[in-house]
């Protein structure tokens, strides 16, 4: 057409692919603190239980420093052996339908914890059985990209052979240890120094 000017499409510098590929995964957040936690999470042990016990730690990360906004999750069996699955034990309010807590009757086997301010979690619970002697671990903390497994040991109920066969010599990152009694203290590490051992599942 007389008087008009072609104009150039868009070129694809040398070496620069023409279709954007994916993004990096990016971290988000992190959101836990919103609607994750719930009162009594940490209170897995029925009311009143003398056969409970404490388990508790910190969460590190790789400079040493605490994290305060971390969120961890437990699995185990009943001191039976049994892992049938029952109801869960959250009370709701009736009028609100907000959680309330749980009925401090009924032991299902899952806590979910949320760190404080100086990375300290507290768990109370059951001893699991000695056909599987440990808690079950997920995390969630700022700066993953997806949640991390792991498991916590607990000193004393015959696990030390399965856990060197898993861990081998960092056998001792996944060992929760006796502090007192019905007392026991187990620290995650995400990085350097005596980082924690993670364990990755077949799907």
């Amino acid at each position: 057409m007389p008087g008009s000017a072609s104009v150039p499409g868009p070129t694809s510098a040398p070496g620069v692919a023409s279709t954007p590929g994916p993004t990096p995964t990016q971290t988000v957040g992190p959101f836990y603190g919103y609607a994750l936690p719930f009162p009594g999470g940490g209170e897995v042990a029925p009311s009143g239980d003398a056969t409970a016990i404490t388990v508790h730690g910190y969460v590190y990360d790789g400079a040493g420093e605490p994290v305060p906004d971390a969120l961890l999750e437990f699995w185990q069996a009943a001191p039976d052996g049994s892992l049938a699955p029952r109801p869960g034990s959250w009370r709701r309010d009736p009028a609100s339908g907000a959680f309330l807590a749980r009925d401090g009757l009924d032991f299902t086997g899952f806590g979910r914890v949320p760190t404080g301010a100086d990375g300290h979690w507290t768990l109370r619970t059951l001893p699991p059985p000695p056909t599987a002697p440990y808690l079950s671990i997920c995390l969630f903390a700022r700066g993953l990209s997806g949640h991390l497994f792991t498991r916590a040991y607990v000193e004393g109920l015959g696990g030390e052979r399965e856990l060197k066969g898993l861990a081998g010599d960092r056998a001792e990152t996944l060992l929760a240890r006796r502090e007192g009694a019905g007392v026991f203290r187990f620290d995650v590490r995400l990085q350097g120094e005596g980082e924690t051992v993670f364990l990755s599942f077949d799907r």
